[in-house]
């Protein structure tokens, strides 16, 4: 079982002193979340809220995660920052997959890419973005950002240098498909291992589409009952896929993940990665860098290295 912090809509200033003690105190992962902008006039519904209202995300700070990212990869040797998640509808593909290989670089491999559609109509409209046909040009999205990315011929050794570089030399990629063409280019650099593609989302099609395209799968929160679903219909998805063999990451938030032996009972179920926060983020974020640093260190003494 991996370890992810979960922490957004804070103070910039806590991210880098939040990851260092993260990669300190023996946790996994810090969970980056993506959001562009808020409208000021709109009738959406939120998804994740009993009435669809999404005030709560009125004013509040998202840092772009791309700069994000490496700016806390920095500042730690074993942390794993994963997206959760970037609307990636709305971006270019081969923009996006520079920005995913330059950060994969960086942070050397510890990148993982979780991506889904936004559920916000004005993100498309902003972006000039198609809303309708926003679910095929995700699968477009995503195989054009694999090929792009994939690891590719060693760079050549710096002189004076003995350890050979951690980057590759991507190879040439071309695409055509229904709604993207992508010319024959490669992206240099490229990260040494492939970037995991995990997709968030409860809905069918997503789950559909993490079973056929992702490396893994994303649960954005609910009853175990809904976790439960989830789970039984990825393996029957994955039982009918190409990549069925494949390893498969599962990404859970759950009330489970806050004992020793909830942990366990997750792992029998095939969870690979818990999602654990300590407020929240629905409400304005009261809490001291202080407290924060206090409760991910607790959290580390009473369940994770009980069960190293």
């Amino acid at each position: 079982m991996r370890f992810s912090y979960a922490e957004s809509m804070c103070d910039p200033a806590q991210y880098l002193p939040l990851a260092m003690a993260l990669d300190q105190a023996g946790w996994d992962g810090f969970i980056v979340p993506d959001s562009i902008a808020y409208p000021e006039v709109s009738d959406s519904k939120y998804p994740y809220t009993p009435d669809g209202n999404r005030e709560f995300l009125d004013g509040k700070p998202f840092i772009e995660p791309f700069s994000l990212i490496p700016a806390m990869g920095a500042v730690t040797e074993r942390l794993r920052f994963t997206t959760f998640v970037v609307k990636l509808p709305i971006r270019q593909p081969v923009l996006v997959a520079k920005q995913a290989a330059s950060v994969a670089v960086l942070t050397g491999n510890r990148f993982g890419f979780g991506v889904g559609l936004s559920p916000w109509p004005e993100d498309f409209e902003i972006t000039g973005t198609g809303w309708k046909t926003r679910g095929k040009r995700m699968d477009e999205m995503i195989e054009i950002i694999r090929g792009l990315t994939a690891p590719g011929d060693p760079a050549p050794i710096t002189p004076g240098e003995s350890e050979p570089p951690s980057h590759t030399v991507g190879r040439y990629f071309s695409y055509a498909g229904e709604h993207y063409r992508v010319p024959s280019i490669k992206l240099s650099p490229t990260p040494s291992e492939p970037i995991p593609i995990l997709i968030g989302g409860h809905a069918d099609p997503a789950l559909r589409r993490a079973a056929r395209l992702g490396d893994g799968w994303m649960h954005a929160g609910g009853d175990a009952e809904d976790l439960a679903r989830c789970q039984r219909r990825l393996a029957e998805l994955r039982a009918d896929s190409p990549r069925a063999n494949e390893p498969f990451e599962v990404h859970v938030i759950s009330l489970d993940a806050y004992t020793v032996d909830g942990i366990r009972r997750l792992e029998d179920q095939g969870v690979t990665d818990v999602i654990v926060g300590f407020r929240n983020s629905y409400e304005a974020d009261t809490q001291p860098l202080q407290q924060k640093l206090d409760a991910l260190r607790g959290y580390a003494d009473n369940v994770i290295h009980k069960l190293a």
